[in-house]
């Protein structure tokens, strides 16, 4: 639903504003005025469909030409005239930000609180403002520290998963006897090829697959995870 929201002047000229949905949009007649173009119907084959809409709304006879943020840029940086930056400062700096602050824009949490909490105090609605702006914040800090975490735990992985080779010395087992106890065990198996590979129902928990590139060669290595070292240790203390 579209409907007329402020009018605005700009040394002496008008410039009606309309909300359309949460967006704001402005009479292109108007803007063309302020910027001196002659022909606003020319004008506006420059911008592309989303950038203009035709409607008819109260306030105004007939139907208008509307054009949004984007739109209203486009005809500003076609204008030949001088002061065509210094008005596109006016309406980044005073009008968008003037009626977002007088409820031309519906904020996710004001839709809440008008559905959700119609009765609560007033004061129950700026602690519920206060605990989303929190939330917020922490997710943006969390975006932030996302790829680090990431890069850690990746860091991590490498240094903690060990081949069977290595997992036999810390646990003090020759190689040899360390994988057959592990085939007898059933925890891995030999493929075709004669590789070694664990069992699907024991990875990730007990073992990882890591891909590799040697010598030109792709492949799929397994490793044993720490969980899976110490089950392994127990076990074998078990039945020694």
């Amino acid at each position: 639903m579209c409907q007329l929201q402020k009018v605005f002047n700009y040394e002496r000229n008008e410039v009606r504003t309309i909300t359309k949905g949460e967006e704001v949009w402005f009479v292109a007649k108007d803007v063309c005025d302020v910027l001196e173009i002659g022909n606003p119907t020319e004008a506006l084959k420059r911008l592309d469909e989303d950038e203009k809409d035709l409607i008819s709304t109260e306030g105004f006879r007939g139907v208008v030409n509307i054009v949004n943020e984007p739109g209203l840029y486009t005809l500003i940086f076609g204008s030949r005239k001088p002061e065509a930056k210094q008005f596109k400062r006016w309406v980044t700096h005073e009008v968008i930000p003037t009626i977002r602050k007088t409820g031309g824009y519906v904020s996710n949490e004001d839709m809440f609180i008008n559905t959700y909490l119609v009765h609560a105090d007033n004061q129950t609605k700026i602690m519920f403002r206060a605990t989303l702006e929190t939330v917020r914040k922490q997710n943006e800090q969390l975006a932030i520290m996302q790829p680090k975490a990431e890069y850690f735990d990746a860091l991590v992985d490498r240094n903690l998963l060990t081949n069977f080779r290595d997992t036999a010395k810390e646990l003090e087992i020759g190689q040899r006897s360390f994988i057959n106890w592990l085939l007898e065990k059933g925890y891995v198996y030999r493929d075709q090829t004669g590789k070694l590979k664990p069992y699907g129902k024991y990875v990730p928990e007990l073992f990882k697959l890591k891909d590799f590139e040697r010598n030109g060669k792709a492949g799929v290595q397994p490793l044993i995870t720490p969980k899976g070292k110490e089950t392994f240790r127990l076990l074998m203390e078990k039945s020694a």
